[in-house]
C-alpha cells in the first residue's frame, strides 16, 4: 500500500473542494482563507467586472454535519444581508454549487486586522475614536436583533482610508425583538432567517479571552451584553498596547480601565446594558468629563480639569504675567 504525503492529501482536498458555481457569472480565482465552516476565495464577477469574495461551505470531515453547516452558512449570508451598515461587509449574492454546497458572494475588502493595525496607532485618543467606530456597527446589529458572539481584534479590519469593518458573522445569533415572538436562533438552524430551534445547552461558541462567562458556560440565553463583554476586552487590548510615550500618566488612563472592567463584569446585569452606554462613557473621557464607572480622587479631578481647560488656563496665566510686567514697568 502506498501512503500519500500530507502535501498530496492537501492538494487533493483543494481539488475536491474547489467551487464550480452553477452560475457562470463568477470566476473563482484563488483561495484566500480557510475556516472551520467554509473557505473564502477571490473571484471575479463577469457581469459587473469587479473583484468579489466567494465564501463556500468546505467539505465537512463528518458528512452528517454537512446540512447543519450548510444551514449556518446560508443564515450567515441572510444575517449580513439585513445589516446594511458601512461597518459591515455587504452580501451581493447567495446560491449553490453544482455539488449542492451553498455559497455567498460579498464585497472584497482589504486591510490589516485590528491586532495588526493597533501597534501603528500611537495616540490614545485615536485608539479610542477607533474603538467607537468598532462599536457603531455592533450597536446597529443589536438594534436589528443580531448578536455577533465572536468579537475580537482578529475579526475587525481597518481599511486603507481608516474605515472599520466588523467581520466574520459565522456564529452570529438572532434574538427576538420586543413584541416579536420569534424564537432565538444560534445560526445552526435550518430554514429561513426566522428559524426556531435554539442553541443546545453546553455548546460553546466564541473565542477565549473575548468570550463572556455565560458563553463559556454554554448557556442558551445569550443577549447583547455578551458582545459588550467582548467590546470591553477589545478596549483593554487597545489600552494595554498603547506605546509608553503616548499613554500619559497612569491616573489619566484609570477611568478607561474602569470602563473596560465594567464592560467585562462576570454578571451581565453589572455590565453596560447596551453599546450606546459604553460609547457614551468613552465619549465622556474623550471630552475631558468624568466617567460614571470611576470615582475620581480630588487630585485626579484637578488634573482632569487642567487637561480639559489647559488652553484657557494658559491664556489667563499669560494675561496675568503681562499685567504683572506692566505694573512693574
Amino acid at each position: 500500500m502506498t501512503w500519500l504525503s500530507d502535501g498530496v492529501v492537501a492538494r487533493l482536498r483543494n481539488i475536491a473542494d474547489w467551487p464550480t458555481p452553477s452560475d457562470a457569472r463568477y470566476d473563482v480565482l484563488e483561495p484566500l482563507a480557510r475556516g472551520g465552516m467554509g473557505t473564502i476565495y477571490l473571484a471575479h464577477d463577469r457581469v459587473l467586472d469587479r473583484s468579489v469574495v466567494f465564501k463556500v461551505l468546505a467539505t465537512p470531515s463528518i458528512p452528517s454535519n454537512e446540512q447543519a453547516l450548510a444551514s449556518r452558512l446560508e443564515l450567515e449570508a441572510r444575517i449580513l444581508a439585513r445589516l446594511n451598515h458601512p461597518g459591515i461587509v455587504p452580501v451581493y449574492d447567495l446560491g449553490s454549487l453544482d455539488d449542492g454546497r451553498p455559497y455567498y458572494v460579498m464585497k472584497r475588502v482589504e486591510g490589516p486586522t485590528l491586532a495588526e493595525y493597533a501597534p501603528t496607532v500611537r495616540s490614545l485618543a485615536e485608539r479610542l475614536r477607533l474603538f467607537l467606530r468598532i462599536c457603531e456597527p455592533v450597536a446597529f446589529a443589536h438594534a436589528r436583533g443580531v448578536i455577533h458572539r465572536d468579537l475580537k481584534p482578529e475579526n475587525i479590519m481597518v481599511g486603507p482610508f481608516g474605515e472599520v469593518l466588523v467581520m466574520d458573522w459565522g456564529i452570529a445569533k438572532l434574538v427576538p425583538s420586543q413584541g416579536n415572538e420569534t424564537t432565538e436562533s444560534d445560526g445552526a438552524d435550518s430554514g429561513p432567517i426566522s428559524a426556531s430551534r435554539k442553541t443546545r445547552h453546553g455548546t460553546v461558541l466564541g473565542t477565549r479571552g473575548y468570550m463572556a462567562p455565560e458563553q463559556a458556560r454554554g448557556e442558551v440565553r445569550i443577549d447583547a451584553r455578551a458582545d459588550i463583554y467582548a467590546l470591553g476586552a477589545i478596549l483593554s487590548f487597545l489600552l494595554d498596547s498603547v506605546p509608553p510615550p503616548e499613554s500619559g500618566p497612569l491616573s489619566g488612563v484609570r477611568p478607561l480601565q474602569a470602563i473596560a472592567r465594567k464592560a467585562c463584569r462576570s454578571e451581565p446585569v453589572e455590565r453596560y446594558q447596551d453599546v450606546a452606554l459604553l460609547m457614551a462613557e468613552v465619549g465622556r473621557f474623550l471630552a475631558g468629563d468624568p466617567v460614571e464607572a470611576y470615582q475620581e480622587r480630588p487630585m485626579e479631578r484637578l488634573g482632569r480639569f487642567v487637561r480639559k481647560h489647559r488652553i484657557a488656563l494658559l491664556l489667563v496665566l499669560a494675561y496675568l504675567v503681562m499685567r504683572i510686567l506692566v505694573a512693574l514697568v
